[in-house]
């Protein structure tokens, strides 16, 4: 009988020992194959959504100078500058500009001579300036120059940071009304505008741990916007050389500190007739914070398999010679399993401790499968926005392709309507984040309202959204225009939010495909301009593309 036992206690031993090795590697393999794939499409998703955040830092920064950029061209129309008589006049515009916008530093009214002959504060007034660029390169024709040092005026303009004064400088020669050049509008833009761009597009994403926002120049690869310790190195990265030549993407690389980072890159080409300055943006954030949640699924995929493969050696060392049998079977649909077949665990009645097993490697397969559903939600959270929970560009990407397909069989056309909320910044200034961040909530429930199921409403970043709508061939922008009075009328209700009142306007412009443009990039290009000659004449209307060419190309060409 001693014998008997002994083999008895070497058969549970073989049998617990078996199993519980059998578990661990189907374990690690599972985990090893979902790891590796999630890795990829995660940082696929991720690196997609860097590229799109580099990409909006880029338009950001491209439309406020061209902004800026118009409003020191359309001074130097003004009839006061053309044919100067009296320069306090002139220096009192110059003054109500920079109440307005408060960005530019300085403005100056120079004469051929080179002397500043009205300023905004009266700063450098009757000073000879000849010798500065802003001068010289104002008297070839319009100039912008790239973020510099400030010189002349870094002791005459309060400065409560105490950091080094950067600037951006404007200027434009002024000729009279017999094409003789009278003076030259120069402006300092202040720098600091670009780090208040940056704040708003990282705030939504502060959850997301390590992402880093960088505007590099052209000239010589310097850092002009970054971390404060980073701000005048030099950058030599694949990803501006791949931004220089046109391509918004993203990549896996080394920033010679030691560590690796996903990099989403693009270069500033400008806006309309602001030619850009050629600035690269990149957005980057360590690999180990990006992949910070696929190694947290790893090892909850082990911890997992290690409990349950206790359990089930715990089992088999009661249960050894009654499961031998069925644990084969068992064995076989595992291998199955391993090698991608879907098969069922065998299930045998009758004995208890064969049915707990069968009942726990099956919980741990649903475990398993639902820990890889897990990583579909994921690549969902990619595709939408964090704040409004609405779709971003890349699902609008993704919705285009099939919308162009369906309007095609269907006969239908595509009408882009991009809104822009009017009084929004109002509304962040004087009633915090947070109401702004609620009320951009409210916009999109609104939004997603005035859209049938099979539509998309798209966050582009800060207060714009994109709607793209099936129209009818023949009545595409009177469909549309229904939707965005629709949408008008409703966002002009005053919004009760926590007991504050906010309210706010929509400007809309609108393009359709395909009869606007084949290219659906074309197409969103088209619905933004027509988008800016809503704000420019009115704000709260909606304008089309074709309304714009029609009426309003030669007003607002320049």
């Amino acid at each position: 009988m001693k014998k008997v036992y002994n083999m008895s206690i070497s058969l549970r031993t073989r049998f617990a020992g078996t199993i519980t090795l059998f578990m661990i590697v189907l374990t690690i393999l599972l985990s090893f194959v979902i790891g590796q794939r999630s890795t990829q499409e995660v940082r696929s998703e991720i690196g997609n959504s860097l590229a799109e955040m580099a990409f909006q830092m880029a338009d950001k920064l491209d439309q406020y100078m061209w902004s800026r950029y118009g409003e020191i061209e359309i001074m130097t129309e003004l009839e006061a500058l053309k044919e100067p008589k009296d320069f306090m006049v002139i220096e009192n515009l110059l003054n109500r500009l920079q109440i307005s916008f408060p960005s530019f530093s300085w403005i100056g009214y120079i004469n051929p001579e080179g002397v500043v002959k009205a300023a905004t504060g009266g700063i450098l007034r009757e000073h000879d300036i000849s010798s500065r660029p802003v001068y010289i390169e104002g008297m070839k024709g319009h100039f912008i120059g790239d973020v510099h040092d400030a010189v002349l005026l870094s002791n005459l303009l309060p400065n409560p940071t105490g950091e080094p004064m950067k600037f951006v400088d404007i200027s434009i020669p002024i000729l009279n009304s017999e094409g003789q050049l009278s003076g030259i509008l120069a402006a300092h833009l202040s720098w600091e505008w670009a780090k208040e761009v940056e704040i708003s597009l990282l705030e939504p994403l502060r959850n997301r741990k390590g992402i880093e926002l960088f505007i590099v120049s052209a000239n010589d690869n310097t850092i002009l916007l970054g971390p404060n310790e980073l701000i005048g190195q030099t950058l030599n990265l694949n990803s501006i050389n791949n931004a220089g030549l046109g391509k918004n993407s993203w990549d896996l690389e080394d920033w010679g500190n030691g560590k690796k980072y996903l990099t989403g890159y693009v270069k500033a080409n400008g806006y309309m007739n602001y030619p850009g300055l050629d600035w690269v943006v990149l957005v980057r954030q360590p690999i180990e914070e990006a992949y910070l949640t696929i190694a947290n699924l790893k090892k909850f995929i082990l911890r997992l398999g290690l409990v349950i493969s206790t359990l089930f050696a715990i089992i088999g060392w009661i249960t050894a010679n009654k499961v031998v049998k069925p644990l084969q079977e068992i064995a076989m649909a595992a291998d199955r399993l391993k090698v991608g077949e879907k098969v069922a665990i065998p299930k045998h009645k009758g004995i208890k401790e064969i049915e707990i097993l069968e009942s726990s490697l099956s919980q741990l397969i649903g475990s398993l499968i639902h820990t890889e559903s897990a990583l579909g939600e994921m690549e969902n959270l990619a595709q939408h926005d964090a704040l409004t929970g609405l779709p971003n560009r890349i699902a609008l990407d993704f919705h285009i392709e099939e919308a162009k397909k369906k309007a095609t069989r269907s006969g239908l056309t595509l009408t882009f309507l991009y809104l822009d909320l009017d009084g929004f910044k109002q509304v962040n200034d004087l009633l915090g984040h947070n109401v702004g961040d609620i009320l951009l909530q409210r916009v999109a429930i609104i939004l997603k309202e005035n859209v049938r199921d099979d539509e998309i409403v798209v966050r582009l970043g800060g207060d714009e959204f994109l709607m793209v709508l099936y129209t009818s061939l023949n009545k595409s922008r009177e469909n549309g225009t229904v939707v965005a009075d629709r949408v008008i009328s409703a966002l002009n209700k005053p919004f009760d939010i926590n007991g504050n009142i906010a309210k706010i306007g929509c400007s809309i412009g609108g393009a359709v495909w395909p009869s606007d443009g084949i290219d659906t990039i074309e197409i969103v290009r088209l619905a933004d301009e027509a988008l800016y000659i809503s704000k420019r004449t009115g704000k709260n209307k909606t304008t089309f593309h074709q309304d714009y060419d029609s009426s309003l190309k030669e007003e607002y060409s320049v």
